[in-house]
């Protein structure tokens, strides 16, 4: 198995480093390297990418601002001289955390930790039916798409509302959206997308999923006609 990486960092010297040690792996293919935050948005746009090296302090931008405004987010591995974004870092779901300056052993143990994921990601499974993975309580926890009922919005997290339970993720609502199957799900609300399949009723307002109503705003109300028409 071979991920596809590019590496960020506003010091030429530090993106070298982490050049040689991605030439010196097998599983990796180096895409690109990136010198800021700007570049490196407007690269994943044209590029396939597994995994990034990610460093946290640059200019204009720094490397969680990118995360924020990317839709479908690779892997990372956050790749600083500093131990204070450690935490931080955690919250984003990173695959790993190296600080600078990177020996071989620590390198290739990241990397491990992606191909680990990558794996599970990969592995989809007929008779489980499809899923998808998400990180709460910091755990990774898979959730089966039949099962999601609606999505709301909560400040930076998500709450995944299952037929079992909730889960609460840091996500943004875009973010999440572009994880979710298309034409199964829907958003009717600035801080609700909906399971179509999981529909009851609806009206002007509301759409009812159980015995719960969720608002509709005004102009989803077409779209939802067309969505439910179009299953």
């Amino acid at each position: 198995m071979t991920l596809n990486c590019v590496v960020v960092d506003d010091s030429a010297i530090q993106r070298l480093s982490i050049v040689k040690l991605i030439e010196n792996h097998s599983s990796l293919n180096l895409i690109a390297e990136y010198s800021s935050a700007l570049e490196t948005k407007n690269g994943l746009n044209t590029h396939k990418v597994d995994l990034i090296f990610l460093d946290i302090e640059m200019p204009v931008l720094n490397g969680f601002e990118l995360l924020d405004v990317l839709n479908n987010k690779p892997q990372i591995i956050f790749v600083t001289g500093k131990t204070e974004y450690a935490f931080k870092a955690f919250n984003y779901d990173a695959t790993d955390y190296l600080q600078k300056p990177i020996t071989k052993e620590r390198f290739n143990t990241a990397v491990e930790k992606a191909i680990e994921q990558h794996k599970l990601k990969l592995d989809f499974n007929e008779t489980d039916g499809e899923h998808i993975f998400v990180k709460s309580n910091l755990k990774k926890r898979k959730v089966y798409i039949k099962d999601i009922k609606w999505i709301e919005a909560l400040g930076d997290y998500v709450k995944v509302v299952t037929e079992e339970n909730s889960l609460v993720v840091l996500s943004t609502m875009k973010a999440f959206e572009h994880e979710l199957p298309e034409g199964k799900f829907l958003r009717i609300h600035k801080s609700y997308i909906v399971n179509l399949d999981k529909i009851d009723r609806f009206n002007s307002k509301n759409v009812e999923v159980g015995a719960y109503e969720i608002p509709l705003s005004r102009n989803k109300k077409t779209q939802l006609v067309d969505a439910l028409n179009n299953m």
